[in-house]
């Protein structure tokens, strides 16, 4: 939320925590896509 402004649950965040902290790199000329889910999240947490 801090970043970027997406609520989502932990489960459905944890490929974007891994785009984003740079853990993962993707190959050259790789294509990537991340699902982001928000379904079990609280806003009132934020």
């Amino acid at each position: 939320w801090d970043r970027v402004r997406i609520i989502a649950e932990p489960g459905g965040a944890a490929a974007f925590a891994a785009m984003l902290s740079g853990r993962y790199v993707p190959a050259e000329g790789e294509r990537v896509a991340v699902l982001v889910c928000g379904s079990n999240t609280n806003p009132g947490n934020f």
